[in-house]
């Protein structure tokens, strides 16, 4: 995915007009705009240079986006609080002499009050510099209107030109009356200038800007806490002296030192020293991890209590941190399908608000109203309008919502992976790493009658040499323990979901598996089926091992549930959830292991082969949205095959393809957390999808004085700019209470 950085955008009026115009270039596959960080996402295969000239070509400047920092709204430039406390200086005597001396009666000096013209002269030219100050909204207005692409600047420039360009008009008769000595009439043409409203227009939607951009920055505030947990230098060691440098400067293979107190600055592996290491920044465990000599650890966790020398293994873009970054920017710069709507209606909302200003004009002109009051109404409803909030409604929600789950060590990889967490209304678990530790032991070796303890372990060594399976693992365990080498074995091929077979150097047949997979191919003692369906019902998995037609003997291999399992299932069935378990292991196990945890037997499918694990998930999302989660490689395909897939445990590898959303920390409740932090993302872009669809449905006909005839309601333009830029304020503080969202039950 490619990055660009547009500027000039306003609105979702502006992001849609990219949006088009390069989805038009050749070789791109989909792009989306993101309004919040003012960034293009493209994917394809075109080329840069056409990317940018197509979004030059819409009326916007783009460049290829660099760091992901760089991305991250900020809190308002400079430039724009100097400009606004300008504008502010200009309009408060602006004011005094207009509603101040109409609607108050505040006093003027006495040459003053005796001389309109004057007044109305000074208006104009302390309005025309508020204007000037602000003379950004009509470059950028009228640019995108002669390029047939209006935006909220357009209406901002509009509102408040025909303002200032109706009292301006007034101001020429009075002036021709001045000239032939005819008295300028008082106050009564005075009365319908609007040079306040012109420049009231520009001061506040520059103020609704400034702190919706302060606003912004707090939506990135848990990112900016990962980004300042970094440290800038590391402490390497070189040719026996220590030697401090940058962190950048760090390689991959360079010995560096982390004292108590002190950050760790890249990904390594603990070479020398023990300590106490704080990973919650990562992973949002809150209780340190033990590290000892093998120990991974990871770029921006805290060491808090031993000396550490580690060997660096990743730096730079490669570290978990900056993995972790980079999905959060990639939730960000994707959309949510429940996007879709707003961005229909912004695509058209400029022109129709347009058109509904010069309806609303003739209308009232031709009623006989009087043509200021006319031209007031259709400025009010150019300036209410305000296509921003539509277009922030889903950004702002996303950004804030991907960071605070990347603070809690949940990592959604697209806006639609946050939907489909909030849709969910299945969970299936895979059981083996996921429901359970994942670290099985052998619990019990029964040789058959006729073998030795002895020669079961090496036969079986040998056969499972070849295999991953954890497993297979726990009993090359068992030999390694009691001293048995493995025995030679030739041909080896593992069979998913059944077990592994090969040959003896004499020839022999050996199979090694489920007693199903076994039985069908060996001949298996009548006393080593009943202790293999003893040890299923205790919620053990039995392996049996044949050797040239006949079983040899079994291993009871156990794997105990994690400690917060029953307590995330519970969780899981309190958010109205059905929790079903799939698994390749008999159904007695699977069934003890479901009941420990509080799985119902209706939900257990045991036995399944890979493929049955994708046709049991194809049944499952026939009746609703379906979320998987597994331990994000051996459940590859049933995770892709889900509504949702959910890698858990993924440590410091979080870039699973296979996976939706990467869950850092190995406990299950993390499982619940995402679906609380899905459900109140959803519902949040609900709140300000519909803040901002009913902003514009209930203002835009008062502005344009529908209700005046009914209950005399009116909008002056003035206080339509102040509405215009509080409704994004809105949308942008409401997504920001995600920072109060209870993840976890321990959350305060």
């Amino acid at each position: 995915m490619d990055r660009y950085t547009v500027t000039g955008m306003s609105c979702a009026a502006c992001s849609a007009r990219v949006e088009k115009a390069v989805a038009a270039v050749p070789g791109v596959v989909s792009c989306a705009v993101n309004l919040l960080a003012n960034e293009l996402s493209v994917e394809g295969t075109a080329a840069p240079a056409a990317v940018v000239a197509a979004v030059k070509a819409a009326g916007y400047g783009a460049a290829p986006a660099g760091a992901a920092s760089a991305a991250l709204p900020g809190p308002g430039t400079p430039l724009l609080r100097r400009r606004l406390a300008l504008s502010l200086l200009l309009l408060a005597p602006l004011l005094y002499l207009t509603t101040g001396r109409m609607l108050f009666r505040w006093p003027l000096p006495s040459a003053l009050a005796a001389a309109p013209l004057v007044q109305a002269l000074l208006q104009f030219f302390l309005a025309s510099a508020v204007l000037l100050l602000n003379h950004a909204f009509f470059v950028s207005g009228f640019r995108a209107l002669l390029r047939r692409a209006p935006n909220m600047d357009t209406l901002v420039a509009l509102g408040a030109g025909t303002a200032f360009a109706w009292s301006t008009a007034l101001l020429f008769p009075a002036v021709r009356a001045r000239l032939a000595g005819i008295p300028a009439g008082g106050a009564d043409w005075l009365g319908q200038c609007c040079f306040e409203s012109a420049a009231m227009i520009v001061t506040l939607v520059s103020v609704g800007k400034l702190l919706e951009a302060r606003a912004k920055g707090r939506t990135t505030d848990a990112v900016a806490a990962l980004l300042r947990l970094a440290p800038q230098t590391a402490t390497l060691l070189r040719d026996g002296r220590e030697v401090r440098v940058p962190a950048a400067e760090v390689r991959v293979g360079d010995a560096f030192l982390v004292r108590p107190g002190e950050n760790i600055p890249v990904d390594g592996v603990v070479e020398e020293g023990g300590s106490a290491v704080d990973e919650s920044a990562l992973t949002g465990e809150s209780l340190p991890v033990e590290k000892a000599p093998g120990s991974p650890v990871s770029a921006a966790t805290a060491n808090r209590s031993g000396f550490l020398r580690c060997r660096a293994t990743r730096v730079g873009e490669d570290t978990t941190l900056a993995q972790i970054l980079r999905l959060v920017r990639d939730a960000a710069a994707t959309k949510a399908p429940i996007a879709r709507l707003a961005d229909r209606v912004s695509a058209v909302f400029v022109p129709s608000i347009l058109l509904l200003a010069l309806l609303v004009l003739g209308l009232w002109l031709a009623l006989g109203t009087d043509p200021g009051q006319a031209v007031a109404r259709a400025v009010a409803v150019l300036v209410v309008s305000c296509p921003c909030a539509l277009g922030l409604a889903t950004p702002v929600a996303i950004m804030v919502a991907a960071g605070v789950g990347a603070r809690h060590g949940l990592l959604f990889k697209t806006a639609a992976a946050l939907e489909a967490a909030g849709r969910a209304r299945t969970v299936a678990l895979d059981k083996t790493g996921t429901l359970t530790r994942g670290e099985p032991r052998v619990a019990e070796i029964l040789p058959a009658p006729g073998t030795t303890e002895a020669d079961l372990l090496a036969l079986s060594a040998g056969l499972e040499r070849g295999s991953e399976h954890p497993l297979a693992k726990a009993i090359l365990a068992a030999a390694a323990g009691r001293g048995v080498a493995p025995a030679p074995v030739e041909s080896f091929r593992a069979l998913p979901g059944c077990g592994v077979e090969a040959a003896s150097p004499s020839g022999a047949p050996l199979l090694g598996g489920s007693l199903d997979f076994v039985a069908a191919r060996a001949a298996v003692p009548p006393a080593l089926r009943d202790r293999a369906a003893e040890a299923a019902a205790a919620g053990r998995t039995a392996i049996l091992f044949a050797e040239n037609g006949r079983a040899i003997g079994l291993f009871a291999v156990e794997d105990s549930p994690k400690p917060d399992a029953p307590a995330a299932i519970a969780a899981l069935r309190a958010l109205g959830l059905r929790v079903a378990m799939l698994t390749g292991d008999s159904p007695r196990t699977a069934r003890a292991v479901a009941a420990r945890v509080g799985i119902a037997p209706g939900d257990v499918f045991a036995g399944l082969l890979p493929g049955g694990k994708h046709d049991v998930l194809a049944d499952l999302r026939r009746e609703a949205p379906v979320a998987m989660v597994g331990d994000g490689v051996n459940d590859a395909p049933a995770l892709a095959a889900a509504d949702l897939g959910i890698a858990i445990g993924a440590g410091t590898d979080v870039a699973i393809d296979a996976a939706d959303v990467v869950l850092l920390d190995p406990r299950l409740s993390g499982v619940p957390a995402a679906i609380r932090l899905g459900r109140a993302t959803l519902r949040n872009i609900r709140q300000n999808l519909f803040w901002a669809f009913c902003y514009n449905l209930l203002l835009v006909p008062l502005a344009a004085g529908f209700w005046q005839p009914l209950f005399g309601w009116t909008m002056h333009p003035s206080l339509a700019a102040l509405a215009m830029s509080l409704s994004s304020l809105c949308v942008v503080a409401n997504a920001l209470r995600f920072n109060r969202v209870r993840l976890f039950p321990a959350d305060g």
